[in-house]
Parts: structure tokens; C-alpha cells; sequence
């Protein structure tokens, strides 16, 4: 079957020309498709292969055509090797949203996908992604690494909990943690030759609740070779996937040690200059420096969230000029669900991982005594549960992009007014129930 010839068709534009100097890339495994103003080049569509130096190539004729800014989608990882090219060559890549493209009218049939971006580009229709600085893509990509060794070390996990139930022990079932002191002592006494009950339940950590005689009944199966065998080979690789995580923690922590704080300066020689990070390396105290502030002050703040969002969205949050644009970002804010008058409602999936970071800190509110837990727990009663850790979200959200911007610390005497506003509420809700049941509340004196 003859592969069919994509044509070119020149676009008539009828809005302003914002870049004039704009080219659109359509990002493929195997080539791309480059158009850039019909005015430059006689043939101003190309197409290049994905090679290093095809990526070379592509730069040195987009420098020709005199362009300084493209549009590109975020295709999975391709994008990567030809954004940092063109990023080193000066040129100003904008990384754009596939489905924004798409929502946009107006496009015909037999246009190319690099032409399409090509002409909302010059025209100022398309909106930049957000990327942090290069420093932080680093540590973002070996914490998204970490996360995928963890995720895969749970699945030999899983293996190794399928063992035991084939031999009916139900060691695992009795123990929170098969891969904590005891469970691993267990394990290693199970593919020793160990198969004696009483031997095994000696391993029992006196931080156990379950009885030395629960244990020592679960440890009672059928102990067959070819299942200690499987668990012999999930357990090697668990373990060799926690040295892999080990040797990930190792340069992420090296990577944030030599990171700029807050005010622009290198951290202290010493720091630097030391291959690997000290064995007394504390993580708080370089989030501190690098925020300016301590964000672990902020209830449902620890210092693991504050890694995930700084791995994410790094320090400068310049690229926000606003509160409403950051949380809109997120995705946390309230969207315009209108139509014809009506309120509709409007329900956006994200997958942003700094937004489930601040859904979760939200969500851990629920026993917090402070203001902030008293503001979940009424959202909570007022609009249920998946409302609640979104609003809740959303003022942690705001909260944090106040502190990161003044670099003011975190103070809860800011809510003492909103705590008294909130104590004379609920006192008026009990005085008017105690009035509709009869009764009447009096002061307690001490």
C-alpha cells in the first residue's frame, strides 16, 4: 500500500501577528515536522529525523530562518533531547498542552500539526507549560526515578506475601510489616533451612503485639522447596531494590546540598566541595535555607512533602505573578462552571503531583487542633469529604505561596481573630439548641 504524501497548505491569517518570528515542531518518535514562516525558506516545512545530529541540524536552520521562538507539544519524553538543544542555542521554546491545541477552531484538514502550531504561535494563542529551572528538572527526574524503584520493590513484596500464602503461612497476616525487623529475620531463617516453628517465633521483636504464642502458630505450614525458592528470589531483588533507593537518596540529597538558597548564593564550601553529602545530612535544615522558610511550620506539612514540591516546582515561584494563577495551576481553585446563566458543574482530573501533595497535607487536617483543622473538619460537614481536602488544599495552597513569596515565617496568630470568630459561632449554635430544647446554657467559672 503506497504511503499517502502529506501536503503543505499556506494558512490564511487574519488575526494580528504577535511573533513573527515563531515556528511550530510536531514532536515524533522517529521524525519531526518543523514549519516556520512561509516567508523565510522556499521550502519552509521539514521534515528531520530524530539523530543527534538531525536535532543539530533542525536548530541550525531554525537560526537561518531567523526564528527565536517555537511551539511545541509535550509528547511523552521526545520533546526533551530537542528542548534542551534549542534552549542552548537561545532560542525560546514554549511547551504547550496537546489539548489546548485541539480545542482551538479553525483548523483544517489537510494542515500539517507543525503548521497548526505555527500559526497559533505567531498569533499569541498558545499558552506556555510551566518547567522549572534546570537544577530542579534534575532533581525531579531522580525522585520521579525513586518513586518508580519503590513502586517496583512493592510488587516483590506482593511476591514474596504470594509465597507464604501457598505454604499457609500466615506469618504476614499477624506482623503490620513482613519487610520490617522481625519479618525479615523470619524470612532469612525460612530460606536458611529454618522450618521450625518455635526457632522462628524467637525472631519476634518485643515491639510486636501479636503474642510469641500467635506468631509461633502462624509460622505453621506446608514448607515446600520450590516456594522457598520464589521467596528466596523476591527477597534478593527487594533488597537489591533498596540499594538502588539508597543510591538514589544519595544523589538527590548531594543534588539539594549544592542547591542555591533563596537569596541567590551557593551553599557553604565546605558543602560543595564534598563529593558525597555528610552522614549527618538533615534535609530540613536545607529546605529551610534554600525556601527561606521553614514550610514544615505549616500543619499537614512535612519535610517529605516539602521535597516532593520543591522536586517539582523548585524554589521561584516568579513564574506565578498571582495566589489565583498558582492555585489555578494546581487546580485547586474554583472553576467558572457557567452556561446561559446556569451553574453547571465542572469536574478537571489532574495528575500534577504538587497538587496531590497539597490534597493530602489537606486531607491530614482531619485531627489537627489548630485553625486550619477546624476549617476541614466544617468543610467537611458542610460539603463532604472530596469537597473538604480540595478547599482545604487550596488555602495550604495560598498559605504556601505566601510564605515562599515574603519569606515571612509561618504564624498562627494571624487566624487568632478567625478563632475567635469561630468559638462565637459555635457558641451561638449551642445557645439556640439549648433554646429550642428548653434549657439554657450558663458560663462555667473556673
Amino acid at each position: 500500500m503506497a504511503k499517502r504524501k502529506r501536503t503543505n497548505r499556506k494558512m490564511d491569517r487574519s488575526l494580528p501577528m504577535m511573533r513573527p518570528n515563531a515556528g511550530g515542531i510536531d514532536i515524533g518518535a522517529t521524525e519531526i515536522f518543523v514549519a516556520v514562516p512561509a516567508d523565510r525558506d522556499v521550502e519552509w516545512v521539514r521534515c528531520f529525523a530524530t539523530f543527534t545530529q538531525d536535532l543539530h541540524m533542525l536548530a541550525d536552520w531554525l537560526q537561518q530562518c531567523r526564528v527565536d521562538t517555537v511551539a511545541m507539544e509535550s509528547t511523552g519524553v521526545y520533546w526533551i533531547p530537542l528542548f534542551q538543544i534549542l534552549e542552548a542555542r537561545g532560542i525560546e521554546v514554549h511547551l504547550v498542552n496537546a489539548q489546548h491545541v485541539h480545542n482551538v477552531p479553525g483548523r483544517k484538514s489537510d494542515v500539517l500539526d507543525c503548521q497548526w502550531l505555527q500559526y497559533l504561535h505567531s498569533v499569541g494563542l498558545l499558552r506556555a507549560s510551566f518547567r522549572p529551572e534546570q537544577a530542579v528538572c534534575e532533581i525531579r527526574s531522580l525522585m520521579r526515578h525513586r518513586e518508580n524503584l519503590v513502586q517496583m520493590a512493592c510488587v516483590h513484596v506482593q511476591h514474596m506475601h504470594k509465597s507464604l500464602d501457598q505454604m499457609n503461612l500466615q506469618i504476614h497476616h499477624v506482623i503490620s510489616d513482613i519487610t520490617g525487623q522481625t519479618g525479615l529475620a523470619i524470612l532469612d531463617g525460612i530460606i536458611a533451612g529454618n522450618t521450625d516453628p518455635e526457632e522462628l517465633a524467637k525472631h519476634r521483636n518485643y515491639r510486636i503485639k501479636a503474642s510469641p504464642e500467635t506468631v509461633k502458630k502462624s509460622l505453621v505450614g506446608d514448607y515446600r522447596a520450590e516456594h522457598i525458592f520464589t521467596l528466596k528470589q523476591s527477597l534478593t531483588v527487594y533488597r537489591y531494590y533498596q540499594q538502588l533507593i539508597g543510591d538514589c537518596d544519595r544523589e538527590i540529597q548531594q543534588r539539594i546540598q549544592s542547591f542555591e538558597n533563596s537569596d541567590g548564593d551557593s551553599s557553604r564550601k565546605s558543602e560543595q566541595s564534598s563529593p558525597t553529602p555528610r552522614a549527618d545530612f538533615d534535609l530540613h535544615t536545607h529546605f529551610e535555607r534554600i525556601f527561606g522558610v521553614d514550610l514544615t511550620r505549616i500543619p499537614g506539612f512535612d519535610v517529605l512533602r516539602v521535597q516532593t514540591i520543591f522536586s517539582e516546582l523548585g524554589a521561584d515561584l516568579s513564574a506565578f505573578p498571582t495566589v489565583e494563577s498558582f492555585c489555578s495551576w494546581l487546580n485547586l481553585c474554583p472553576k467558572d462552571g457557567t452556561s446561559a446563566g446556569r451553574r453547571i458543574r465542572v469536574y478537571l482530573k489532574t495528575k500534577n503531583r504538587v497538587t496531590q501533595v497539597f490534597r493530602m497535607a489537606g486531607q491530614s487536617l482531619h485531627n489537627n487542633k489548630s485553625y486550619l483543622g477546624d476549617y476541614y473538619r466544617s468543610q467537611r460537614a458542610r460539603h463532604g469529604g472530596l469537597k473538604a481536602v480540595k478547599n482545604a488544599g487550596h488555602k495550604l495552597a495560598r498559605i504556601f505561596y505566601h510564605l515562599v513569596r515574603t519569606r515571612q515565617p509561618y504564624d498562627e496568630t494571624v487566624f487568632a481573630k478567625l478563632e475567635v470568630r469561630n468559638h462565637q459561632r459555635r457558641l451561638h449554635k449551642l445557645q439556640f439548641m439549648a433554646k429550642q430544647l428548653g434549657y439554657s446554657l450558663l458560663q462555667a467559672h473556673a
